[in-house]
């Protein structure tokens, strides 16, 4: 079996529309469930909270597969964006992305924070990782995975 190299690679404002379409391609199947799906909101929820320089690519092979967005806020790393392309779940790539994020917040030492729309499978990926729930609102659910603070040497 050969392994699967994934790279995490910076992006620009100009990658904002392949970003979006990747976006609104994997959540489309749990906004349509729930009778959510807007492309034109999906857009303008990710221009929202679109920062380049804390958002990586996901490719394989060279080709972009998903991306992620981490930034600290209120003593944490928040997760605001984790998606892969519909084609490439289920094979193991979205927990090889998250043990890297993870990696992130223990380096760190920060708690990751995470929101996940309500009735999405994304529930059960989060918490098979470990995080718990910490609130809900009408439409998601707050997750937090904690992490000790790194102890000095000595």
């Amino acid at each position: 079996m050969t392994a699967i190299d994934l790279a995490y690679c910076a992006v620009a404002e100009h990658d904002f529309d392949a970003l979006a379409d990747l976006r609104a391609a994997a959540m489309r199947p749990s906004l349509e469930r729930l009778g959510r799906y807007d492309p034109q909101r999906s857009r303008e929820r990710l221009r929202a909270t679109f920062v380049p320089a804390g958002t990586r690519a996901v490719e394989l092979d060279g080709r972009r597969i998903g991306f992620y967005t981490l930034r600290h806020l209120d003593g944490a790393l928040r997760l605001d964006h984790l998606y892969l392309l519909p084609a490439e779940c289920g094979r193991g790539l979205g927990s090889r992305v998250m043990a890297h994020i993870i990696g992130q917040a223990q380096a760190a030492g920060l708690p990751l924070r995470v929101g996940a729309l309500r009735d999405s499978d994304s529930n059960r990926f989060y918490l098979r990782h470990g995080f718990v729930q910490t609130g809900e609102t009408e439409w998601d659910i707050e997750y937090q995975r904690d992490h000790p603070r790194p102890q000095p040497a000595g």
